[in-house]
């Protein structure tokens, strides 16, 4: 100290001095202070990940094991991986925040860019949020399954392909349907659980209605109970009687419930049994030489 009093250093080593005195003492602060508050919440962000990525992975595998249908199994796995994404940034983001303002930096300026720049991208790709918004829920609440055939934004085909962003149906007749899925607000699933076949079989006005109510209910249990359509009919074939009468004519009701996608193998069926019938039993036509039988209003569960 005497010596250092005695020859007093330049004013550039006292300015270094300080700045070093200086440097030493915040960083020793800053190791005291800041840092076990970052290396905690590291360690959070951590354990929350792995926990969200376990909890994720858990629940996937239950409904996975619950699900008869590999596709679907694939759209809960799916589903499972968006989460964990969406999950794994919201961490991330939240603790890179807590980081940058252990460091002493200003967050306001940065939010207040990062929210402009956010409202700018979202104008720009609001349809396209709204595919993916549209789309998770679409595979969360299951609302069709690849091979379904559905109506939605105007156009019937079958499911061949779909994503958060869009879905690919082809129609009756090879046209390829790419529907984005923010154009999606009704959907009509023609092969989901169940379908209901609609038969109308028109004959003379002057038929006997027991006759053709009994013959109607005989073709019925016998298409119920042939090996070759048994499974495919889910409940006993319905005769409920006259549907309409009108010039000269009868008309007949028959409700058929068949699993997905078989109502139209079982229709044909049906029709051929019902003409076959009609012949032997010589019932009379609703015209010269016509006979009617018309398939309309399917619907389904």
């Amino acid at each position: 100290m005497a010596y250092l009093l005695a020859n007093p250093p330049a004013p550039e080593k006292w300015d270094f001095l300080s700045l070093l005195h200086g440097w030493r003492a915040d960083s020793l602060e800053f190791i005291r202070h800041q840092a076990p508050k970052i290396v905690l919440v590291i360690i959070a962000s951590f354990i929350l990940i792995r926990i969200l990525r376990l909890v994720t992975k858990k629940v996937a595998a239950i409904q996975t094991r619950k699900l008869p249908t590999g596709v679907r199994a694939q759209q809960v796995r799916t589903l499972a991986s968006v989460i964990t994404s969406v999950g794994i940034f919201v961490i991330v983001f939240v603790a890179a925040l807590e980081v940058l303002s252990f460091l002493g930096l200003n967050l306001g300026p940065l939010l207040a860019s990062a929210g402009i720049a956010g409202l700018a991208i979202g104008f720009g790709a609001q349809t396209l949020v709204h595919d993916f918004i549209n789309g998770f829920f679409i595979l969360l609440e299951n609302q069709y399954d690849i091979g379904d055939t559905v109506r939605i934004a105007g156009v019937k085909g079958v499911v061949e392909a779909m994503s958060l962003r869009h879905t690919v149906l082809r129609d009756d007749d090879g046209t390829v349907h790419t529907v984005p899925n923010s154009a999606i607000q009704i959907v009509s699933n023609t092969t989901r659980d169940w379908s209901q076949l609609s038969l109308h079989v028109v004959v003379a006005y002057n038929e006997s209605s027991e006759k053709i109510v009994g013959l109607l209910q005989k073709v019925g249990e016998d298409v119920r109970h042939d090996p070759a359509y048994a499974n495919d009919i889910v409940s006993d074939i319905q005769v409920p009687g006259i549907d309409r009468i009108g010039n000269g004519e009868a008309e007949y009701l028959m409700l058929v419930k068949t699993r997905p996608t078989k109502q139209y193998p079982v229709s044909r069926e049906l029709r051929r049994r019902i003409k076959e019938a009609f012949e032997k039993n010589n019932v009379q036509t609703a015209g010269p030489g016509k006979l009617y039988v018309m398939d309309q209003g399917v619907s389904h569960s």
